[in-house]
């Protein structure tokens, strides 16, 4: 800002900018205003595209060589640069499409209302030119040695955001092809206070995820990893099945007693193995944990892991799922004990149909009829606003299963039968 608003203000040029560094963190992450504005900060309206041409050049040369993340669909004006464009329309326009959804849009010649696309970088009008085109060089991933072009044929974007994205692709480098999922850790994506992005984030869970399945934990097995244009890509198994979450929102009611207890022992052991692992998870949530078609639990996303002994002081995890404790400076010896307030913001759910309101959510006996007493107990001190007054990972899995265990006597209450029904 220091560097281009002065140059700008001299010029008589409107531009735009956000007026706060939350609100830069808001526009980057792409979950707030659409993932077409990550990587965004100042946004220039020059007058006509001679004025844009020259700018573009003096804007290019104030900011060559700083930190700046790639902006998804708008045109690069140099390989490297900070400064990229699009057309489009500069006053607040919309339309109605087909399906009757108002769009953005921008005035034809002709005085009518054309659609403002802006998820594609290519996309532009048939009556302008690109008066930028002599600037603009051949990228490195496009050159057909890049993985992304000869190995991997990426066909859905599972997740996209300023970080970086999560797709869905076959991998071609075995014989017969497999799918495979790829994540993209984009260099400068999302820096966060700790000055960590993207990048670094997939570095990180490549790392978790290789200790991990070392140590025995189901986790997604790795295929491979590479950098193109700086953004680093690890390719991992696909895990076929649904979410927990998935799981949850197509039921009609809650899950049975017995159902409860056996995802809260399988939750608690894969925790435990976590912890015994030398790692905290901390992103434990149904979105995160996979029921295959075999009945199995799989868990996944490990961006934000760090080892147990060595706590990561700032907080990563969904909030409907993080102990109090989490939004401050870590000071405590271990992160572990987030992961088991997560089991039992998860256990909560399942058995209330309702998430936990941090501190002191209503018991579960309240929100639940019938519920044993010794689940409410295990899930109050789960969620235990005091972190040391939390019972660890293996302990909740052996009460769980505990608990679990007189239901089990039954036949119609065989685990096959539950997970069978869940699907």
């Amino acid at each position: 800002m220091r560097r281009v608003a002065p140059f700008l203000q001299g010029r008589q040029v409107l531009f735009k900018a956000p007026r706060s560094l939350d609100e830069l963190v808001k526009i980057n992450c792409g979950l707030y205003y659409g993932y077409s504005q990550a990587g965004k900060f100042i946004t220039v309206y020059p007058r006509n595209d001679q004025e844009a041409v020259s700018l573009a050049r003096e804007l290019h040369k104030l900011t060559e060589g700083m930190p700046a993340p790639l902006v998804p669909f708008d045109l690069e004006l140099r390989p490297g640069s900070c400064v990229y464009y699009r057309y489009g329309s500069f006053e607040h326009l919309d339309m109605e499409n087909a399906d009757g959804v108002r769009i953005p849009a921008m005035r034809h010649p002709n005085g009518g209302l054309v659609p403002d696309l802006r998820e594609s970088a290519t996309a532009k009008p048939d009556w302008v030119s690109d008066p930028f085109i002599g600037e603009r060089r051949r990228r490195n991933n496009e050159t057909p040695d890049s993985p992304l072009k000869n190995t991997y044929r990426v066909f859905r974007a599972l997740a996209q955001r300023g970080k970086g994205g999560v797709y869905q692709a076959i991998d071609l480098s075995v014989n017969p092809p497999r799918l495979c999922v790829i994540k993209e850790g984009r260099r400068d994506g999302e820096v966060g206070w700790d000055g960590r992005d993207g990048y670094w984030r997939v570095k990180n869970e490549e790392q978790a995820l290789g200790r991990l399945r070392a140590s025995g934990v189901n986790v997604p097995r790795i295929y491979s990893s590479f950098e193109v244009e700086g953004n680093y890509y690890l390719v991992t198994e696909f895990i076929e099945g649904n979410s927990l979450q998935a799981v949850l929102k197509k039921r009609l009611r809650r899950l049975t007693i017995p159902r409860v207890l056996h995802f809260g022992n399988t939750i608690s052991l894969i925790v435990s193995q976590i912890h015994s692992a030398g790692w905290a998870w901390r992103d434990c949530k149904p979105s995160n944990l996979i029921l295959t078609k075999r009945g199995e639990l799989r868990p996944l996303d490990f961006e934000g892991a760090c080892p147990v002994d060595c706590p990561d002081p700032l907080m990563w995890s969904t909030p409907e799922f993080s102990p109090p404790e989490s939004e401050v400076i870590c000071r405590t010896s271990s992160r572990a004990p987030e992961d088991v307030y997560a089991i039992g913001a998860i256990i909560y759910l399942l058995l209330t149909g309702r998430l936990p309101q941090s501190p002191g959510p209503p018991p579960a006996s309240g929100l639940r009829r019938n519920a044993p007493p010794l689940v409410c107990a295990i899930i109050s001190e789960l969620l235990a606003p005091d972190p040391k007054q939390r019972p660890s990972a293996q302990i909740a899995a052996l009460r769980f299963g505990l608990a679990l265990s007189p239901v089990e006597a039954r036949p119609e209450s065989h685990l096959g039968h539950v997970l069978t029904s869940v699907r």
